[in-house]
This record gives C-alpha cells, structure tokens and sequence, in this order.
C-alpha cells in the first residue's frame, strides 16, 4: 500500500559545456575544477552524510552527457587535482601572510580555506576514488536519488531545424547515460526548460530547410522510451506565456504565432490545473507508445531560492560571489547587503552561519510543508508532488553555504514525516497522471519564449547550423552502401561530434548574456569550421578521391581535442 502523505524532490540541473582542451582561465576548464569543487563534491558529501544517517535525499539530478563524459575524463581527473592542491597552496599562502602581520580574523578564514580544500581533496582521491559519475551512481543504486539525463550537450531542442537532429541529440543521450550510471534514464531535463509543441514549423532565419508539419517534443521522448520531464510553471497556465522581446525579431515573432494558431486552449473557466501533479502531455503517439508526463516547477519555492534580493543567498551573513582577495582567490568577505558596493562589504563571520541556516532550512521546510498542506485538500487521486528545480551551480558555486542548507532541509523534512521525500520518477511510477494536457511553446529563459538563445546577436549562429544539420544528414544516408567502410565511419563519427558540439546552447546563452561572449562565439565558429572541413573530407572520400597524410593528420588533431562520446553510432542521424 503507498504511503499517501504529500511528496517533494529537489531537481538539479547539472550541465557545463564541452571545456576540455579549450582553454582554462579565464573561460576554459577551470569552470569544471571550480563546479566540482564547489557544486559536485559538496553535495556529494551533504548526500553521503544523510544516506549514512539512513535518511534517503531523494533529489532528482540529471548529468547532461557532456558534463558526465568530462567528469569520466583523465584529463580532467589530473586537472582537478591539481586544482584543489592550487587552492590548498593559495590558503597556506594566506595563512603566511596574516600569521606574520598580526591579521588574527583573517587568519582564521585562510585556515578554514586550507582545510575546507584539503577535506575535499581527502574526499575526491578517497571516498570518491577520483570517480565523480561513479559516485553519484553509487547513491542512485542505493535508492538515495533518481539521475537522469539531458540533451547529449544541451542542444536547444525545439530550434532545430530537423527531426534528426533532435533524434541524434537524445540518442546519443541515453547511450552516454547509460555507459556512466549503467542504466537507462526514466526522466529528462530538457536544455533550458525549453519545449515545443508539434505545429507546421518553418526555421524563424533564412535556411533551405522548407516549412513542415513538424511533431511535439514529447513524442521524440516517447520514442526514446523517457517517461518525464519539466517545465517553468508559465507553460501550464496554457497560452499565457508572452514575450516582450517578440516584436524586436520577426522571426521569432512568426514562430509564436505558427504555434498559437495551432495550438487547442483550454477556455479559462475550465482550467482546474495544478503545479503539484504531473500530466499526459497530449500529443501524437504511436500506437501501443506510453505517454510522456510533465512535472511543473513550485514558483513560491523558486523565488525564496533563485531571488539573489529577496532569497536566502542574499543573507547578509553568507559569503559574497563577486568578491575575491588578489592574487591568491580565496573569498573572505560576507554579503553584508545585497546593494552593497563590493568595497563595503563586511568581513565573512563562520560562526554566524550555524543560524542563518537553521532559520532558512526551517522557513523553506515549512513554506513546503503549508503548500502542499493546502494542495492535498483539492487533490483526492493522489498525494500533491511539489518539485524544487534549480541549477545545481547554485549550490556551492554562487552559494557558498547552499549544500548545507539542502542538506538541513532534506533531513528536516524526513524527520518531520510530514512530507514523504519522492523522486519524480517514484511519484510517476506510483501514481500516473489521469489527464493530459497541451501546452504552449516556451522556456524557462528571460520572456518565457527563445529569445536568450535566438536574437539579433545569435542569429547567424542558426543559419550555420541550420546548413551544418541538413549535410550531416545527406553523409549520413550513405551509411549503409558501398561507402559504409571503417574509413568513412571514422569521418562520419567525428563530424557528429562536431555537429553536436555546435549545437550546444550554451554558446548562444554566453553570446546573449555577455557572460563570456568572445569565447563563446570563438567556440561556436571553431565546431561550425572543423564541421565543414570534415564535410569536405567525408565528400572527397565518396568522391573516390585518395585522403592526403595532411587530411588524416587534421582529422587526428580533432578526435585528440574532442574526443567525447567514443561510442557514437553516425546512425543515430538516421
């Protein structure tokens, strides 16, 4: 008999992109030494503590398979290494200083430095045998949490001009998942929230791609056998999503009026939906197909989180991002307020932070305990399912103290007994939706809709791409006939990789945001070009004419600077 007591399940979103080989500081590798010294290790310590307490955190994380392919890496296992021994060396440095010119406050948090990286060294060549993925899946095979997967590197699923592509990026998905936690995903975190509905389609920038009747998301998932995925709660409300940046961009402002023109709305007076269950997602399925359902993200527990004023990162007490001691890095100064100048800020106090925690955790445990307190009385099918999605970053990276406050709030709440902690999939295994519904196109991106990811700055990123994804799938096709040689794989096999690597969202993100604009359009032009050469060889070799040492050897530098997915099938195009 299930236990019928309300549920809930943090959703982390753990993704960074393809770094490896790329450069390291400013923009590069040190992005994933950072993360998995601040994110992954952290949590990973919070999870193996309450497992060990024998409470079950039941957080519900997806990997993308770039990130698992990097974490899996010698490279970056060599490299994270040598970071945390950089950040021990850089607290010894400090503790030197100020032992020696009387500084006894900034003495204290240099030694707090040198021992929290030295612990976490301890932990990453011990308990965690240098094996990130393999220490994550050791909890999922305990029952403690629930992995699942994402697109293969995060590409924007519902701008890709062709079926294919959205086929190859979520194939090669589940393979990569299941070659690192050795078994196949239930759930999905599709690439920035981002879904769209089946409509008749057209490319929102100029491309030979024709307009065509293009299907759902949701049934791409169907046919990859994934059960589940999640959505910002303005893709509930059923059409309701606006996006002020519409009318700057034709383009994009004629693909939201093909999708609402296509797309059946619910009249307001008969919505009865509900952010604390899942639903069928209506779509064309095949016959015998099970239906995919949807989680929908709390927005109350979303703004006490993600809000850097009003949230629980802008405590004064906590440590601040933005501000680093030269030249060693270590962070000593605290929030103080959020619309503090950086040289106002107060010094870090770790003994202040006991309580700020303990009071957090108790407002968010009881924030979720009240909500899903009154969404039970409007629910008689089943127990109401609040679900926390955040990008894992938050917590450890941005937030200092963030995986110790979900540590507290996990074991708070399974000791309250109150709230039954549930991975998403164990809600949707014990109670299926019972109505499906539609929804409008959107993301969970600034406006709601694309524009973060297609605007005037990014426009020419998807008519590069857009031309890449039709020649990939006209070499493809010859797979199969007289050019299927191990010589023409091999080609074909790396050209994916590049195909894929361009596509990552997260170079139009960094073009958008200015976060890291010039390496991002650096890295976007650097797949586009290799793309092409290697299209160019691929088309040389069908044409029955003899590859030059030069042309193996540059294929040879490329396989050596993204050698990701060594298991990609160029059939998965097809």
């Amino acid at each position: 008999m299930p236990d019928h007591k309300p549920a809930f399940s943090f959703v982390l979103h753990t993704h960074l992109p393809y770094v490896l080989y790329h450069g390291t500081w400013p923009h590069g590798t040190d992005w994933l030494y950072e993360a998995a010294a601040e994110c992954y290790l952290p949590l990973l310590n919070s999870f193996y503590r309450l497992t060990e307490e024998g409470i079950a955190p039941k957080v519900t994380i997806d990997i993308s398979p770039i990130l698992a392919e990097q974490l899996a890496h010698a490279k970056f296992i060599a490299g994270l290494n040598d970071y945390l021994d950089e950040r021990i060396q850089a607290g010894e440095y400090d503790i030197e200083e100020f032992s020696s010119t009387g500084q006894p406050e900034m003495l204290n948090l240099a030694l707090m430095w040198r021992d929290h990286f030295q612990a976490l060294k301890s932990a990453f060549t011990g308990k965690y045998r240098q094996d990130l993925p393999g220490a994550f899946r050791k909890l999922e095979e305990q029952g403690a949490l629930e992995i699942i997967t994402c697109g293969a590197t995060h590409g924007y699923l519902p701008l890709l001009g062709l079926d294919e592509s959205i086929r190859a990026q979520l194939r090669q998905a589940k393979a990569t998942h299941k070659g690192h936690f050795h078994r196949l995903p239930r759930g999905i975190w599709l690439p920035e929230c981002a879904y769209r509905p089946g409509y008749n389609w057209k490319t929102p920038v100029e491309s030979a791609i024709p307009a065509q009747e293009r299907l759902g998301l949701e049934t791409f998932l169907a046919e990859e056998e994934i059960r589940y995925f999640f959505v910002d709660t303005d893709l509930l409300k059923g059409g309701e999503v606006v996006d002020v940046y519409l009318d700057r961009f034709p383009g994009l402002k004629a693909l939201y009026e093909r999708m609402e023109a296509a797309r059946t709305k619910l009249p307001e007076k008969e919505r009865k939906l509900t952010h604390f269950r899942p639903y069928w997602v209506g779509g064309k399925y095949a016959e015998g197909q099970i239906p995919v359902a949807v989680f929908v993200r709390d927005p109350e527990t979303a703004l006490v989180v993600w809000s850097g004023e009003h949230g629980y990162p802008g405590d004064g007490n906590y440590l601040e991002f933005h501000k680093k001691r030269f030249p060693n890095g270590h962070r000593y100064w605290k929030v103080t307020s959020p619309k503090a100048d950086l040289a106002d800020k107060g010094l870090y106090d770790p003994q202040a932070i006991a309580g700020r925690l303990n009071e957090n955790s108790d407002h968010f445990v009881e924030l979720v305990e009240n909500q899903l307190l009154k969404a039970q009385s409007g629910l008689t099918s089943s127990p109401p399912m609040l679900i926390a999605p955040y990008d894992t970053e938050l917590f450890g990276h941005w937030w200092f103290e963030g995986p110790l406050w979900m540590e507290q709030v996990l074991r708070k709440l399974h000791l309250n007994s109150k709230v039954r902690l549930l991975t998403a999939g164990e809600y949707l295994e014990s109670y299926p939706p019972d109505e499906a519904i539609s929804m409008p196109e959107g993301s969970w991106g600034q406006g709601g809709f694309h524009w973060i990811w297609l605007n005037d700055d990014t426009h020419w990123t998807w008519t590069h791409l857009y031309e890449d994804e039709q020649r990939m799938v006209e070499l493809t096709v010859k797979i199969g006939g007289e050019q299927d040689t191990a010589e023409f794989q091999r080609i074909l096999k790396q050209l994916g990789r590049e195909l894929l690597l361009e596509q990552a969202s997260d170079w139009q993100f960094l073009i958008s945001t200015w976060s890291a604009r010039d390496y991002a359009e650096s890295r976007f032009t650097e797949h586009h070009h290799r793309f092409v050469k290697l299209a160019a060889l691929a088309e040389k070799y069908l044409n029955g004419q003899r590859l030059t040492p030069e042309d193996y050897n540059y294929l040879a530098a490329v396989e050596k600077s993204d050698p990701v997915f060594p298991n990609l099938n160029p059939a998965v195009w097809l």
